[in-house]
């Protein structure tokens, strides 16, 4: 069985979907700190198969210490964490603590209850400012915000662990910007307060629900001055998830593997897709940069291609297709 913490977030909720897919038992433990029960309702309708889900925060090693207890945890992929880079600037001991001492919690469960294998929700923050685009997994690390450096000593952790631990065996999956939603318009990004991430605020603001979208800075260093990112439809992140279940099972060792598309895209250049695909404007505004923003970060994928046999496959037409039909299907998301 896979424990799945985060199973109930934006990306674990689309992963449990392909790990049930492909066959495998499942078991989620989330808090609902940033995410919903109703999200882990819908995915046992779309399955349509039940699992046993437990409420509670990761870092609480007696709830760990049942869970292990009462199901044979042959891998845990580790999705649960604070995640939002300008919040993390303002209340970093609070990213710390969260981000940090999840890791260690199951990397203490792993080795009492004699599992060998984690898959880790890390980031592309990982990496350096400054780094020739695409990032590859040599690229060189270091963080511009307190939730990238969770990330990176989270990464620390499990790779010393690992190798304190014969047979442990660590996927490290960098991924770049999930955007999008699951096709049947039942799950997808629902975020509390105004969105951090550019989807949701560019959906939220044409729905109606924000009256502009706030553009983060148009002085960066890129062709129209506004930030690029590497945005990939999360179901194909999902579907990486899966693939590394699978990869984990026959290696040993740490592997960092980034998941992305490889391609580039401005938030204006996001921006006009999203029009072009929907048919509907998208009132903004330029604002101030944010803390800890970069301005371009993109993937080098050949490294998963190789070790997981996965490329992402949907295109950014697919990605706000998907997305709009996901906010116009739950206009306030999982509340109804």
């Amino acid at each position: 069985m896979i424990l799945v913490t985060g199973g109930a977030g934006y990306i674990g909720s689309h992963t449990c979907i392909e790990l049930l897919a492909a066959g495998y038992e499942i078991a989620v433990l989330d808090d609902y700190s940033n995410s919903r029960p109703e999200a882990v309702k819908r995915v046992q309708e779309i399955a349509g198969k039940t699992f046993p889900v437990y409420e509670g925060d990761v870092r609480d090693e007696a709830l760990l210490d049942k869970i292990f207890k009462a199901h044979d945890i042959s891998c845990i992929i580790h999705f649960a964490g604070l995640k939002a880079v300008g919040e993390s600037v303002s209340i970093p001991v609070e990213y710390y603590d969260n981000n940090l001492n999840s890791s260690l919690a199951l990397c203490k469960a792993m080795k009492k209850h004699n599992t060998t294998r984690l898959i880790f929700s890390s980031s592309a923050t990982v990496y350096k400012d400054g780094n020739p685009m695409p990032l590859d997994e040599e690229s060189d690390t270091g963080c511009t915000n307190p939730y990238g450096w969770t990330k990176y000593m989270s990464e620390q952790i499990f790779t010393d662990a690992a190798k304190a631990n014969e047979g442990w065996t660590i996927a490290l999956l960098r991924y770049f910007n999930p955007i999008g939603a699951h096709a049947s318009g039942k799950i997808g990004e629902d975020p509390k307060g105004i969105p951090n991430n550019l989807m949701p605020f560019i959906t939220q603001t044409a729905i109606g629900k924000i009256d502009k979208l706030q553009v983060f800075g148009d002085d960066y260093d890129t062709p129209d001055g506004t930030g690029v990112r590497d945005y990939i439809h999360v179901v194909d992140l999902a579907k990486g998830h899966v693939a590394a279940v699978a990869f984990c099972e026959a290696q040993s060792g740490v592997h960092a593997i980034n998941l992305g598309t490889g391609n580039g895209t401005s938030v204006l250049e996001m921006v006009q897709a999203f029009e072009k695909v929907t048919g509907v404007s998208v009132p903004r505004q330029i604002v101030a940069r944010r803390p800890g923003d970069i301005a371009t970060c993109y993937a080098s994928c050949a490294k998963a291609e190789r070790l997981l046999g996965w490329k992402a496959e949907k295109t950014l037409e697919d990605m706000v297709k998907d997305s709009w039909f996901w906010q116009n299907s739950n206009p306030n998301g999982y509340e109804e």
